[in-house]
């Protein structure tokens, strides 16, 4: 059993950066491939990022490559969401995932959710 809870939500201006944390409780935390996803008012989840369990591979949506960064820290049991140059097309509930299965980025197939931490970006 993995849990997760989202942390770094709120308010940024366009152009601005928000640093999104997902601490992961449970002893399979290391094997599990995680990843992040969002989804905004009236949209469908999107694929945003992942990464393996070791943090070798990473895998991004087209929209958000080259500005948003995935890590994890095995130590800390968390992964991280760097987003720089936010745009208002950002604005979303993002959601921390995590793989029961797979052990390298994936963009589907996730087994556990967190509950979403709001991101809103201004223009």
């Amino acid at each position: 059993q993995v849990q997760l809870v989202e942390s770094g939500g709120g308010l940024v201006q366009a152009g601005g950066s928000l640093r999104l944390s997902c601490a992961a409780s449970g002893r399979t935390f290391s094997t599990n491939a995680m990843g992040w996803f969002r989804q905004a008012p009236g949209k469908e989840r999107e694929f945003v990022a992942a990464i393996s369990w070791n943090g070798g591979s990473t895998l991004y949506t087209d929209s958000v490559k080259g500005r948003f960064t995935i890590s994890r820290d095995n130590a800390k049991n968390t992964v991280y969401l760097q987003m720089n140059s936010l745009k208002p097309e950002d604005t979303a509930v993002y959601y921390c995932a995590a793989s029961r299965v797979h052990s390298q980025p994936v963009l589907q197939g996730y087994s556990y959710w967190g509950r979403g931490t709001q991101v809103t970006v201004s223009s």
